[in-house]
Order: structure tokens, then sequence, then C-alpha cells
């Protein structure tokens, strides 16, 4: 990831998108423990040594609503910016990486780099 950047992630339940965010969280130097997944607060910000997070978490909005918040801004502006749920974003964000987790068995993850083209018209 580039400074400044944005991550976008998606992937079922349970596929490890807010451990991920947790990990990028380490290495800004935040405490891995305060990255949670912001599912009923959708967006949290955290700072430390290495900069700014913002992580935010659109499982319970529908696109139209994600309009309303004002995450175009947030993702704008300074820092390091995670959207899990990121197929819900109703705008295209140029320049950012997408990802796409899946949850495999015995605990193992894949991760595969998507196209940065929403889903959403």
């Amino acid at each position: 990831m580039r400074p400044d950047g944005v991550l976008l992630l998606d992937g079922d339940l349970g596929s490890g998108k807010t451990v991920l965010a947790q990990g990028i969280a380490t290495g800004l130097g935040i405490d891995r423990s305060e990255v949670q997944s912001p599912t009923f607060t959708v967006v949290r910000e955290h700072s430390g040594p290495g900069g700014r997070l913002i992580h935010a978490d659109l499982y319970r909005l529908a696109a139209e609503e994600v309009d309303s918040i004002g995450l175009d801004e947030l993702l704008a502006g300074p820092g390091v910016k995670v959207v899990e749920w990121a197929d819900r974003l109703p705008f295209e964000l140029p320049g950012a990486l997408r990802l796409r987790l899946t949850r495999l068995a015995e605990g193992q993850r894949e991760i595969r780099r998507m196209a940065t083209t929403n889903s959403l018209p």
C-alpha cells in the first residue's frame, strides 16, 4: 500500500478482512487490539506514529446509504484507508487496491487482487 492509499476488501463473513486491517494498523504503530470491526459504528479512525488509519465497514449499509455518510470525503483525505465490504461502494476509487479474501479449509485464507471497478453502476 502507498501512503494515503485505499484498500478495498471483499469477502464473506470470517474471511479475515478485519484481521488484515489489524495487520495494517500494526504497521502504522497502532495497537491491533484497538482495531475492531466497526460494524455498528461504520467508520473508526485510529492514529499512531506511522500515521492515520481510517477503517470502514459497510456491511450494514446499502449503496445509497453510503452516499449519505460522506465516506467519499474521508477516503480522499490523508491516511491509510481500509474499507470492508467494499462492493457496497456506489462510486469508483481510482488507484485503490482491491482484494478478495476467501476462507479455505483448516483456517487458511486465499487473497486475490481484483480489478478496482466496483460491481455497482
